[in-house]
């Protein structure tokens, strides 16, 4: 995936509907309001995510019914084939792109085939699930790869999985083929132009002290592809730096409400936030200029007036031949750079100078 001109700004509803396709709607909308360029939901099937003895997280015990399994929990944040369809089609109606994370490979194709999605986001739960990343590299879509929980040689050998799939039509017959797949120039190519990664730390919400958003810079600079970040981070202030860091898309986790129960809700913003980072976001890329070090059309207008010159430190005669003591830098309207100064020590005086009085070449001789 190429790196876009703007940050892609992605308003994660995920799973803040709490199985209500009314909720979900209302997602869509106020997302659509903030400005967001995405609204991102999750798709999958809790019985091909997870076992009937998987635990929940620590968070989920905190923020849902922790007698229940999470298989229990994710049966409740399903959305139907038919909620997705009502779902795009109010993203259409506003002006917003749909997007979902895809968390199994029924959900990888239903997305890609039944949706005709031309982008699939994955977890960072998939970072080592080779056959998932095999799929999607295969299903032709643009890659959203979150890190979350991972080293540098993970994402690596991710990206090899990746590689292979985009690169070769046969299957892979040990995991040294990966590796394999990044050795081949080709390879790198068909990244660049597919996959994008997002740093992210898998906590919710996450502490600021483990954000580490030099990775981003890390990653870059490890792999030449485009890196952007997904904030589970409490306030805007991680994803703004995230931007000027030069992330390429933010993604947001965002609810109508921080108080409903369900287990993303506490760590998520709300829609007066969200399009508060919109802004924010839009006036850092804008602050962020060209990188040119040079004076804008209004500090050219300031210069004249802030800038030192030349003047006499007083009165002086026609004739009189300068020396420092007689010279003095001052604002005034001058046309002798402080920075000229000495150029005039030594020179006379074609006229009287009186004293705060600028310098001009004229004055010399």
């Amino acid at each position: 995936m190429t790196k876009p001109n703007k940050t892609l700004i992605i308003a994660e509803a995920g799973v803040n509907h709490n199985g209500s396709l009314d909720l979900a709607l209302e997602l869509v909308d106020r997302a659509a309001e903030a400005g967001a360029d995405f609204v991102k939901f999750q798709t999958f099937k809790a019985a091909k995510l997870v076992s009937q003895s998987a635990q929940k997280a620590a968070y989920q015990k905190v923020t849902t019914d922790a007698d229940e399994s999470q298989l229990q929990m994710l049966v409740r944040l399903e959305l139907s084939a038919e909620a997705h369809h009502a779902l795009i089609d109010r993203c259409a109606a506003r002006g917003i792109a749909f997007l979902s994370t895809a968390f199994d490979p029924e959900s990888l194709t239903f997305l890609h085939q039944g949706l005709g999605l031309k982008t699939l986001k994955l977890g960072s739960g998939e970072l080592t699930n080779a056959p998932m990343l095999l799929d999607a590299a295969r299903s032709g879509m643009t890659l959203l790869l979150s890190t979350g929980m991972g080293s540098l040689s993970e994402v690596e050998e991710a990206l090899g999985v990746i590689a292979f799939g985009l690169t070769r039509q046969d299957q892979p017959q040990r995991r040294a083929d990966f590796a394999d797949a990044l050795l081949d120039p080709a390879a790198w190519q068909a990244l660049q132009s597919r996959v994008t990664l997002l740093h992210c730390t898998t906590e919710y919400p996450a502490p600021i002290a483990e954000t580490n958003l030099r990775a981003i810079d890390t990653m870059a600079q490890a792999f030449g592809l485009p890196v952007g970040y997904s904030d589970h981070t409490l306030g805007n202030a991680m994803s703004l730096a995230a931007v000027a860091r030069g992330a390429c898309v933010i993604e947001k986790h965002f609810t109508l409400d921080r108080t409903m129960a369900g287990p993303d809700h506490a760590a998520s913003v709300e829609p007066d936030e969200l399009a508060t980072l919109v802004r924010d976001i839009r006036a850092v890329e804008l602050g962020l200029g060209t990188g040119i070090k040079q004076p804008g059309p209004a500090e050219v207008r300031n210069r004249a007036i802030v800038r030192k010159w030349v003047v006499a430190a007083r009165d002086l005669p026609a004739g009189h031949v300068l020396g420092a003591a007689d010279l003095a830098c001052k604002r005034t309207n001058g046309t002798i750079s402080a920075m000229s100064l000495w150029d005039c020590l030594g020179r006379s005086l074609r006229q009287a100078v009186a004293h705060d009085e600028a310098l001009t070449q004229e004055m010399l001789q």
